[in-house]
């Protein structure tokens, strides 16, 4: 006897629905076919434990397993379900006329009881895209799942709840999960706050800048000068994130496994923080089976690289191309897939392997050479990248201890928001481009004019600061940023100012 049901593939953050045939008849042993992996060919022990532990038995006959289409690739434990439903109804001992109008996932442990899966968002989305009557998921997933209006998700907690769910001898009412009112609630909860920062004017200056103009941004500081603190806070004062980038977040944290149990929908901007040990596969992902690494997890959010220097040169290297196409593409021999990675990458270093080059109170005990050296392990194509170079001096006593009022990131969040509602006009006929970090050289020329007082300022910046000319487009972005924070509509000369102390790196003889 045939049985069929529906299950799904996720190939990136997009799924595919596969279909699941199992056919019971007169012989011995168990056959699977349609590329699966090891983790596929293993749900045959799991399944027969969880049959017998729900009170069935695993036919003792030729069963054959079909994952079709058959030159797919199927991975991973979440097809357990859906193939212990169609054993069940293959050999008999169910009859439902309803396991071909949903579709069906989830892993199953040895006493039939359902694990979370990974993916449960895009599956669901290709569900609704393809008029499946529901979708039958672990209850773990469910609030995930749905978040996707017009699909009713039906949680089950074991495979005997689905068997009494498809023999119509119990109801399951769909999770409902309200996306816009969850999102319009918890789109500021945030766990850090620019309030907590005392002194630091500056550098708050700097990163308001750099969340303004969506600008990748580069502190250099001793230890201690608070660079990690005022990092983590960058994304509380970021312009919160549309329904429409939380879906596309919430998708690429689903597909890897990193949503929180529960979680429906991620209301607030990714912040990654990786170690300084990870792999270039970690950090743009990949795989034998291909994951979204750190820069996708940061996607609509921050990446923080602290202590830069630490990283291996290779792994800073394999970042420059996705930070300009916002998209990192995994090319493997059978198949190519594209994880979006739009982020802001906030970096931190010590000047020197001492860490206290340039202090204003400490000496630094490093040999002639050595900062040189220390700041050349980070390539100059890579700092291309890095709009802002800001220094981090240490918080005097004074400073914490005064009992003055400090910004909160909301107040600063408001003009940053501002700021952005000028750029999305600015921008609103180039659609790759909505922030001014973003701004091709050509766009540059066009939407940076400055005039005459404005070029004798960058003239005499170039040549007495020695500032490279890489850092000529870096000024003028900036600057327009500036601008449009003090809503003006032309770059005045105090802009300019402002944004070229932010060129530290660039300046001939920092370094010693």
């Amino acid at each position: 006897m045939l049985a069929k049901t529906f299950g799904s593939a996720v190939h990136g953050v997009n799924a595919k629905t596969i279909s699941i045939e199992v056919d019971v008849a007169q012989g011995l042993k168990f056959f699977m076919s349609g590329l699966p992996d090891s983790a596929v060919k293993e749900s045959q022990h799991r399944v027969g434990s969880a049959l017998k532990s729900s009170g069935f038995f695993m036919p003792r006959k030729r069963t054959v397993v079909n994952l079709a289409p058959a030159d797919i690739r199927k991975e991973g434990s979440a097809y357990d379900l859906p193939i212990a439903l169609c054993v069940l109804q293959a050999s008999g001992q169910i009859n439902s006329g309803k396991l071909d109008q949903y579709l069906i996932m989830g892993e199953l442990s040895l006493d039939g009881n359902l694990r979370p899966i990974k993916g449960a968002l895009p599956i669901a989305i290709q569900a609704r895209q393809e008029g499946f009557k529901g979708f039958i998921l672990p209850a773990d997933n469910a609030r995930e799942a749905a978040v996707v209006k017009d699909l009713p998700v039906l949680p089950v907690s074991n495979l005997k709840e689905a068997v009494d769910f498809l023999e119509e001898a119990s109801v399951i009412d769909p999770v409902c999960v309200d996306a816009h009112e969850m999102f319009a609630t918890r789109q500021n909860d945030y766990d850090s706050d620019f309030k907590d920062v005392q002194g630091q004017e500056n550098i708050k200056r700097a990163l308001e800048i750099a969340a303004a103009g969506g600008h990748n941004v580069i502190m250099i500081g001793p230890p201690g000068a608070g660079k990690t603190m005022l990092a983590k806070r960058l994304s509380t004062i970021l312009p919160p994130l549309t329904l429409n980038e939380a879906l596309e977040t919430t998708k690429i944290h689903s597909v890897a496994g990193k949503l929180i149990r529960d979680t429906a929908l991620l209301t607030t901007r990714p912040f990654r923080s990786p170690h300084h040990t990870m792999s270039n596969v970690a950090l743009v992902g990949g795989g034998s089976n291909p994951q979204p690494g750190e820069i996708s997890l940061s996607h609509n959010g921050v990446l923080f690289l602290d202590e830069l220097p630490e990283f291996k040169r290779s792994v800073l290297e394999v970042m420059r191309q996705p930070m300009e196409e916002r998209r990192v593409t995994i090319s493997r021999a059978r198949f190519s897939i594209d994880y979006p990675s739009n982020f802001m990458l906030v970096a931190s270093m010590n000047p020197c392997p001492c860490g206290y080059y340039n202090h204003p109170e400490k000496e630094c005990v490093c040999a002639p050479g050595v900062v040189q050296r220390y700041l050349s392990k980070i390539s100059g194509p890579l700092l291309d990248r890095i709009d802002l170079h800001v220094e981090v001096v240490p918080v005097s006593f004074d400073e914490m201890t005064a009992n003055r009022k400090v910004e909160t990131s909301e107040q600063i969040r408001e003009r940053v928001v501002k700021a952005r509602g000028i750029q999305s006009h600015r921008f609103q006929d180039h659609e790759s481009v909505y922030c001014n970090a973003m701004m091709p050289s050509n766009m540059v020329k066009q939407l940076c004019a400055v005039d005459d007082a404005g070029k004798a300022l960058l003239k005499t910046a170039m040549e007495r600061l020695g500032l490279s000319a890489r850092a000529y487009d870096r000024i003028l972005k900036v600057s327009r940023t500036v601008a449009d924070l003090a809503e003006s509509e032309h770059i005045r000369a105090e802009h300019l100012a402002e944004a070229i102390q932010y060129r530290s790196l660039d300046r001939d003889g920092w370094a010693g």
